[in-house]
């Protein structure tokens, strides 16, 4: 049984192996509907549980699609449907009973805490579909993209994050710890990644810079990622941080910084006007919608990873 909750757990030959699963997966697919399953089936009969405690569009559609893809089948709930939700039943209760149900369980939540105590009592695998610390799914789907679309490694790229340091950086700084890849991030002072996180880079001698300046963090870059300034779990004045980030807007004046082949990414939804503008967002550089889509076919080798069908 392996659990799927922060890159920085997983061995990189794992991390190579759900990518290199998902690109041959893709090109297979090519002639099939969306419903229609892989000709091998290689979870027939399996059964993913969904939580949801946080609003979902491309986690929800794309976990959904990649288990029914795969032969298996899912159930989404949400919590104010459960009695752990509105009744009172405790995690170690409610994870003994998802054990009893489904296969594999993918759980978005609003606690890193109760993450790691469905982690303790849960005895299928558990893949992390968002906390406020991390959002693996998203970063390791973003990695295929940029291979698929660069036709290169990410570790011979320069990646560049322009916005807030919240837990798409920071898996996105995992990341580039395991596949060694330039990171340039880009945020007002006092918006920087947490100390810890920089520690574990500068342990791991990862080739990651930060700068206060989105002109600086964004020159000669190969890809170029933006996120909402304010997110699901900000708690700061959303007015005032909307204000200090009114400098680090993604538009084609800063893009010109980049290289002249660069590709945006947004892992969506997106505020336009605000972290970006709508030239860029609908601009030939922009990949987001392949970026979106691309969820569904990493999930897929995921889910297989962790019921250790991954050949």
């Amino acid at each position: 049984m392996r659990n799927f909750i922060n890159i920085i757990d997983i061995p990189i030959q794992d991390l190579k192996k759900i990518i290199s699963d998902a690109k041959k997966r893709k090109t297979k697919r090519k002639k099939l509907n969306y419903l229609e399953p892989d000709k091998d089936i290689p979870l027939k009969g399996r059964f993913l549980i969904q939580m949801f405690e946080k609003s979902s569009t491309r986690t929800r559609l794309s976990f959904y699609l990649a288990i029914r893809q795969l032969g298996g089948g899912a159930l989404n709930l949400r919590k104010d449907e459960l009695h752990f939700g509105e009744g009172g039943e405790s995690i170690h209760d409610t994870a003994k009973i998802l054990s009893n149900y489904g296969d594999i369980f993918m759980l978005r939540t609003d606690s890193d805490k109760k993450l790691q105590e469905f982690k303790k009592y849960i005895n299928i695998p558990i893949i992390n579909g968002l906390s406020p610390s991390s959002h693996p799914t998203q970063i390791l789907s973003d990695v295929f993209t940029i291979e698929e679309i660069t036709k290169k490694s990410i570790s011979s790229l320069n990646i560049c994050w322009i916005g807030d340091s919240n837990n798409v950086l920071n898996s996105l700084i995992e990341a580039s710890i395991k596949f060694s890849f330039n990171l340039k991030i880009g945020c007002p002072r006092k918006y920087e990644p947490k100390k810890f996180l920089l520690n574990l880079t500068k342990k791991n001698k990862s080739k990651i810079k930060v700068f206060n300046d989105p002109k600086k963090a964004i020159l000669n870059s190969d890809v170029v990622f933006a996120d909402k300034f304010t997110g699901l779990y900000d708690k700061k004045d959303r007015k005032k941080k909307i204000k200090d980030f009114k400098n680090f807007q993604v538009n084609s004046k800063l893009m010109n910084y980049a290289k002249k082949k660069a590709i945006f990414l947004h892992c969506l939804p997106a505020s336009r006007g605000q972290e970006v503008s709508t030239d860029v967002i609908d601009g030939k550089q922009s990949k987001v919608w392949q970026q979106a889509l691309n969820r569904l076919h990493v999930q897929k080798s995921i889910l297989l990873y962790c019921l250790e069908k991954l050949r």
